[in-house]
């Protein structure tokens, strides 16, 4: 049986948090948990540590003698951890990983250059405070070397997670798929707190009100695909309806503007009927 490598992260936010837990219950050993050295992020690296009976440490007092160091920071700050904990250890021999998900691996290309094994490894989920997420049958993009991307691939698989390639150039498009997905679906459900308020109904209220619907919604997406789960007065070509439905969101301009695009993904990519004279109803006004 292949060793387990020994773990440092880096950041002691969200994300390595989440990761932290995660690998201690699939059987790896987090060493070291590295922060800025900052009050705050010091309290958090603790915090953290005590949670998974690690070391914390700051950038500056790090030791880094685990074989594996996971970088967890925000996509800016990625190459500047890196280039500060380059003095820390010999990285020969060494695995790094980023949890980017619209960045490559290079952003680590300073320590691949001092003889680090490096990738990018995205869960494709949402790590939000208050709430620490299982990644059992989560998916995980990676991209890098290949040692690296095969000890990446036997974590994931020991998280129960699932792992694919992706490659450099496909990063962008990616990420942008994962914003469709979950913080841009939290925008329309904003939006639609939005409308419902036209009906003078509260957010709080609206948000009760809206979770039935919207869970059926996700369920009959995933059974059924999104051509049998999407109803409605477009879907019907119910043009009157359509129209009164954009009359009343003038009032609201950002909303009716993302009614009227997705509607237009519709017409593109679903069964609709009545197409020709929902096209010409929700035809993109000119400036």
């Amino acid at each position: 049986m292949v060793r387990k490598p020994q773990i440092a992260i880096i950041g002691a936010g969200r994300l390595g948090t989440a990761l932290a837990l995660e690998l201690g219950r699939a059987g790896y050993r987090v060493r070291e948990v590295i922060s800025r050295n900052n009050r705050a992020s010091r309290k958090r690296a603790r915090e953290l540590a005590k949670r998974v009976r690690a070391h914390a440490s700051s950038s500056d007092t790090a030791r880094i003698d685990a074989q594996l160091i996971w970088f967890c920071v925000p996509d800016r700050e990625i190459t500047k951890a890196a280039h500060e904990l380059i003095q820390a250890t010999a990285w020969r021999g060494k695995i790094a990983f980023h949890s980017s998900g619209a960045l490559a691996s290079d952003e680590l290309d300073s320590l691949r250059k001092r003889g680090a094994s490096v990738a990018s490894v995205h869960p494709m989920m949402t790590f939000v405070r208050g709430s620490v997420p299982v990644l059992q049958n989560v998916p995980f993009a990676l991209e890098g070397d290949a040692a690296a991307v095969r000890v990446a691939r036997r974590i994931v698989k020991d998280f129960g997670g699932k792992a694919f390639s992706i490659s450099k150039k496909n990063k962008a498009a990616y990420h942008a798929w994962g914003g469709f997905i979950s913080p841009l679906l939290v925008l329309t459900l904003v939006a639609g707190e939005k409308v419902a308020s036209l009906a003078e109904f509260s957010a709080e209220d609206s948000r009760k009100k809206m979770l039935p619907i919207v869970r059926q919604t996700l369920a009959n997406y995933a059974k059924l695909g999104p051509a049998a789960a999407f109803t409605g007065p477009i879907g019907r070509g119910d043009v009157v309806t359509v129209r009164k439905h954009l009359r009343v969101l003038k009032k609201i301009p950002e909303a009716r503007e993302v009614y009227v695009a997705l509607a237009r993904i519709a017409l593109r990519h679903l069964p609709v009927q009545n197409r020709k004279e929902l096209g010409k109803l929700l035809r993109p006004s000119r400036p």
